[in-house]
């Protein structure tokens, strides 16, 4: 399989591919992707910035046919986009299924928020004067995309862009180019206009710039690395584009001694583990009130020690592969950091399997403190802490002692602690006996301090990013 840039309509080749290589075994080649240079980014630019006034123009029923069309697509095909989704990024086969459900459902939703955009009319305060308020497409819209979640992020990005009328150039992850190739066929079957949707790969040193510089692309939403984020984020300010930053999270999960302790550890493991713990909303921080602490630690214990870690495709895996050979010594090599910082390391070591794979045992870190890189910086692999504590107001506080606000959760059978947890925790999204880790798409996703930057992705909020307000005046 070729995957090919797609750019003004058409599907574009190159001289220089990269392979997409199977995380549960590296002899699968799922196919060759095309490495696209500046010169590509330019003309997909250049045509995506020729379409965007006539989509802008666009009727809502065009829009709505267009993003039904690619979400019941999505749904109708959720088995096999499923499949290889799991082939190339790790997930378990239910996971990979489940994310590209997800993906439809969310170009569904939007497909409804083209019917549903509102304005207000409103008095002057000047006498005889009319006022009306309107939202207008911010005009083309650069996406750049992670690996962890490579249909339902580009998914949760291109359907409110193309609803709220934008032209959009997407720049995938190197890692994942099956899924966008995937996704980019169908929107190129959904009757949408040549040039309103581009996908480039290449390697994001050399087309980033390219797009994040042009002066032809109006706002960036990017999900990835804090660093590049930060970068990101000092290139538009110079250039005073729009831009949306989705980063890191160090999520916590605090148990407190009155929780229930079977939903303390389904969540836990839950949000630590599933998707090999690669998600930036995993709960990486486990603090635990001293009385319940040494029961919740075995029970965890016990609970990996029967998890099933192998090929994302077959029955009996519950955590499928980390995606690369890169990430996972980076997980190993945290491992071995908080294990001489004084951790007591459960798990983690890298395993075999009958396939060549990335395949890591899942590891928990008990007696740490949280002053332990291990607590401080991003893992992003199967590898979770315990950090205990003397009470609830210590477990707040180790909660909100973080650089990162994204996500943050709390077993207690307690309303006074939950309702206390939900209005004190600092970060975007808190969860009450949940794990930290699943959100829908109706509602806003996004954190505070270094997690995330600019407005709020999904639901009604995405509007805020992928529109700009209009206030008109009339005197008749």
């Amino acid at each position: 399989m070729e995957y090919k840039s797609f750019i003004g309509g058409a599907w574009h080749e190159t001289s220089d591919s990269t392979p997409n290589v199977n995380p549960s075994d590296t002899s699968d080649i799922l196919g060759h992707a095309a490495v696209g240079g500046a010169d590509d980014m330019a003309r997909a630019i250049d045509a995506a910035s020729g379409a965007a006034a006539q989509w802008a123009k666009s009727t809502p029923q065009q829009r709505f046919d267009v993003l039904d069309f690619i979400g019941s697509e999505i749904l109708a095909r959720k088995a096999e986009l499923g499949e290889l989704l799991s082939r190339e990024e790790g997930k378990t086969l239910p996971e990979g299924i489940g994310e590209a459900a997800r993906a439809g459902q969310i170009f569904k939703f939007f497909a409804g928020e083209t019917l549903r955009q509102t304005g207000d009319i409103l008095a002057s305060v000047r006498p005889g004067i009319g006022v009306d308020v309107t939202r207008s497409p911010v005009g083309v819209v650069g996406l750049i995309t992670p690996w962890n979640f490579p249909i339902a992020i580009p998914a949760w990005k291109i359907a409110p862009a193309l609803a709220f009328g934008n032209a959009v150039v997407l720049k995938p992850a190197e890692l994942v180019p099956g899924c966008a190739h995937a996704l980019a066929d169908i929107i190129s079957r959904s009757g949408l206009p040549e040039g309103v949707f581009n996908l480039v790969f290449g390697r994001g040193s050399v087309v980033g710039p390219e797009l994040i510089g042009s002066n032809k692309v109006n706002a960036i939403s990017f999900t990835g690395s804090v660093g590049t984020g930060r970068a990101i984020a000092a290139d538009c300010g110079k250039l005073l584009k729009k831009v949306q930053l989705e980063m890191g999270g160090k999520n916590p999960m605090v148990v407190l001694d009155d929780a229930d302790l079977d939903i303390a550890v389904d969540v836990s493991v839950n949000g630590a583990y599933f998707s090999t713990g690669q998600r930036c909303t995993a709960s990486s921080r486990l603090i635990v009130t001293e009385g319940i602490h040494d029961k919740f630690v075995a029970a965890v214990e016990e609970r990996l020690n029967n998890l099933n870690v192998g090929h994302a495709l077959r029955k009996e895996t519950h955590i499928g592969p980390v995606v690369d050979e890169k990430q996972l010594q980076q997980d190993l090599d945290y491992v071995d950091i908080a294990a001489k910082d004084g951790g007591k390391v459960i798990g983690g070591q890298r395993l075999n399997r009958d396939t060549e794979g990335f395949f890591m045992a899942p590891a928990l870190v008990t007696e740490t403190t949280n002053d332990m890189r291990i607590n401080r910086e991003e893992v992003f692999g199967p590898v979770a802490s315990v950090v205990r504590v003397k009470d609830y107001d210590e477990a707040l506080a180790v909660a909100n002692d973080t650089e990162f606000g994204l996500s943050s959760g709390v077993c207690t059978t307690s309303l006074k602690h939950a309702s206390h947890f939900k209005a004190n925790a600092e970060a975007g999204m808190v969860m009450v006996n949940l794990p930290t880790a699943g959100v829908d798409y109706h509602v806003p996703f996004g954190g505070t301090k270094g997690s995330s930057f600019g407005s709020r992705e999904q639901g009604t909020y995405a509007a805020e990013f992928y529109t700009t307000v209009k206030t008109a005046y009339t005197l008749p």
